[in-house]
């Protein structure tokens, strides 16, 4: 324990400071005409809303791609970081859907459409509809994403047949308080709003009452001779709103039902029996504003697995999305306004596709591609997060486990490119943003690939939660196993065992799926020989000395300048052998050494412009160069025969090599099975060369 104790009053006042000092308050109609000139943004509707909460998180613009990072995805600043998320297309993704959501906050187009977020099962569509919804509820608690509402008083006073728990009626649809206002008056109220609104767009409000807002409206007019000031005064009062997910006010989460079972009622509100002997069938005091889209009002709607529903049921979507209305049964016409969110898997979205009966639908649908990530470091971030947010066991988790397990899920997500010029692992290395891959064009093989994709490249393929699932029965078995490390090897055992019953692969896969193993098994294997290598023979200062002599040697070389030779102090011309020594283990040929050699003393200059020194551990090219000449130059010395025959190695040079390991991220029993896994395959290649 911490030796601290919460009491209940340390958590009350926690509790009291995290609630917006005005959520109990009210105030006069006039108040919230004063506040609106000091505020114009009070007044925005659900999309400006939504748009500006998104940039009052933090973003950050990425260049190189041309999109912006939210920090609301990007690092998840309410929850310290456990949410995020990775990978380059689910940013691109979420930057399509901010942008629709911007533009239809300046009255283009987009405000009168569902955002449709389509995608594979396991892609985050559902977790960042989710944060969505998380954040925007937060967002409405503080200061800058402030919204208010109106309620009914003392109605008894003035309506005789009032039922007397309804003397203080809320807004049935939380509407702005400007409602209140009859069109022209409220429009010179908005001229001047926005003239002192400092936005990208303009705050409008062309909604009418609801029925029953409506009805209370005529009544009290009448009574007070048409005295709106009267009214309001007597009997508004204005409250602030908060979006809640929980209470269902500004934020509506919607599911499909049985389809025998649905009901139109369910999105657009119902009669209230209980006031029917009260008020009467007709009487708009006694309709029940339960609706999905009710509630959504001034918020947000999510609907999950949107194109399950019934062609017919989907018809109310029409009018919700290019009218901004509702048609309740046996009402009138009602205003919303909603950011509409849906959410669909692939199959439901090609079947509706196909239908010529659901065009007015698709018509009023802005598609959102939510790809599974295609970048395998990406990937591991992914399940590196799932561990980190979990009661994870006491085991060490191995190098190159979770990258390898991404670079299978990634393998069986992009389109196979054309082997003449690139493989498919060279594709995945790409992606990755690899410098050994740095000459694949990628943007080629992404127009490639959109073109080839039937929908879009990443839509199919293994999901994060098929990898992510197998990771941890892989972790529990190795506990059952009193293993104490989570290895490459383990995780492909289960990945290979579980493959083929897992229900979302379809069976014709499976023999492409296993050929992809293979491809993630070799790398790994490539990976370990690298890692035992190093162990073998790295030597930091080795290294720092062979980068500088290589890096004094390119400059001369490149300014047609001498080199002072490390033994004589002569000067001499560079040398040549020396230099190619180092760049053939790279298998750059001649005719590009040039270039490898121009690439290398840009990124130097660089780091001096920007004050950092010269280190060849900083250039993942050259630090592999020279580890690999290294490697070359101290082979010779090292017993090979006792890495095949573990009986034969000597006991210190054992604990060296396994500590080298250890230096390099594994636990020792990890580096234990590394050295015998990998070990003898390097000691068989340099025996037979």
């Amino acid at each position: 324990m911490n030796g601290t104790r919460n009491t209940l009053a340390d958590l009350n006042e926690q509790y009291r400071d995290s609630i917006p000092a005005d959520l109990r308050q009210t105030q006069q109609f006039q108040w919230y005409l004063d506040e609106l000139q000091e505020t114009p943004k009070i007044a925005r509707n659900a999309h400006q809303r939504v748009a500006d909460m998104f940039d009052h998180y933090g973003t950050t613009y990425d260049e190189d791609e041309g999109v912006v990072e939210y920090d609301l995805a990007a690092a998840d600043p309410l929850d310290e970081g456990e949410n995020t998320f990775y990978g380059r297309v689910i940013h691109e993704a979420i930057h399509e859907f901010v942008n629709k959501v911007k533009s239809g906050s300046r009255g283009l187009g987009p405000e009168k459409r569902i955002k449709l977020l389509l995608g594979p099962v396991g892609s985050g569509k559902s977790d960042f509809d989710r944060q969505v919804r998380r954040y925007f509820e937060e967002y409405t608690m503080r200061d800058a994403g402030r919204m208010y509402t109106f309620r009914w008083t003392n109605l008894r006073d003035v309506i005789p047949d009032q039922d007397p728990d309804d003397d203080v009626v809320r807004s049935p649809m939380n509407q702005d308080p400007l409602v209140l206002l009859p069109q022209k008056q409220r429009d010179t109220v908005l001229e001047d709003v926005n003239e002192a609104l400092e936005a990208p767009y303009t705050i409008r409000n062309e909604q009418s009452l609801d029925p029953a807002s409506e009805f209370y409206m005529e009544r009290l007019l009448a009574h007070y001779d048409d005295d709106l000031q009267a009214v309001v005064e007597n009997h508004i009062e204005i409250v602030r709103l908060v979006a809640d997910e929980n209470m269902r006010q500004a934020i509506e989460t919607f599911e499909p039902k049985d389809k025998k079972n649905q009901d139109e009622t369910e999105l657009t509100g119902d009669v209230n029996y209980s006031k029917i002997a009260v008020y009467g069938e007709s009487d708009p005091r006694a309709f029940d504003y339960s609706g999905a889209f009710c509630n959504a009002n001034r918020g947000i709607f999510s609907g999950e697995e949107l194109l399950k529903l019934q062609r017919e049921f989907l018809y109310d979507f029409l009018h919700a999305t290019q009218e901004q209305t509702i048609k309740p049964r046996n009402n009138p016409r009602i205003d919303i306004d909603q950011v509409i969110v849906g959410r669909t898997n692939m199959p439901e979205y090609s079947e509706k596709k196909g239908d010529e009966k659901m065009e007015a639908f698709n018509d009023r649908t802005k598609r959102i591609d939510f790809p599974y990530v295609l970048s395998y470091d990406d990937e591991a971030m992914i399940y590196r997060k799932l561990l980190n947010n979990a009661d994870l066991p006491d085991i060490h988790v191995e190098p190159h486990t979770l990258e390898m397990a991404g670079l299978f899920g990634v393998l069986t997500r992009i389109e196979e490119p054309d082997e003449a010029s690139v493989s498919l692992l060279q594709k995945a290395k790409a992606y990755n943003g690899e410098s050994e891959a740095e000459d694949v064009d990628v943007k080629k093989l992404r127009e490639e690939a959109t073109e080839s994709a039937e929908i879009g490249e990443g839509m199919d393929g293994v999901s994060p939660r098929f990898i992510g699932d197998e990771i941890a029965e892989a972790i529990m078995d190795s506990m059952h196993r009193d293993r104490e490390f989570l290895s490459p090897l383990t995780t492909f055992n289960h990945f290979e065992a579980n493959l083929e019953h897992h229900g979302s692969i379809p069976q014709e896969r499976f023999e492409t799926y296993y050929r992809y193993l293979e491809l993630t098994r070799e790398e790994y294997r490539d990976r370990a020989i690298d890692d035992v290598r190093h162990a073998l023979a790295y030597d930091v200062e080795e290294i720092q000395r062979q980068g500088e002599k290589y890096m004094d040697h390119v400059m001369a070389y490149i300014d047609d300048d001498t080199v002072e030779d490390e033994l004589t102090g002569r000067e001499t011309d560079p040398d040549e052998q020396f230099l190619r020594s180092v760049e053939e283990h790279l298998d750059i040929p001649a005719d590009r050494k040039d270039d490898f050699r121009q690439e290398v003393s840009n990124w130097v200059s660089r780091r001096a412009r920007e004050g950092d020194t010269f280190s060849p551990q900083d250039n993942d090219r050259l630090r592999r160069a020279l580890e690999r000449k290294l490697w070359a130059d101290k082979k010779h010395n090292i017993n090979f025969s006792a890495l095949v025959a573990s009986s034969e190695m000597d006991d210190d040079d054992r604990n060296a090599w396994i500590e080298a390991l250890v230096e390099q991220g594994y636990s020792r029993s990890g580096a234990v099975e590394v050295l015998e896994f990998a070990g003898a395959e390097v000691a068989k290649t340099e025996l037979e060369e």
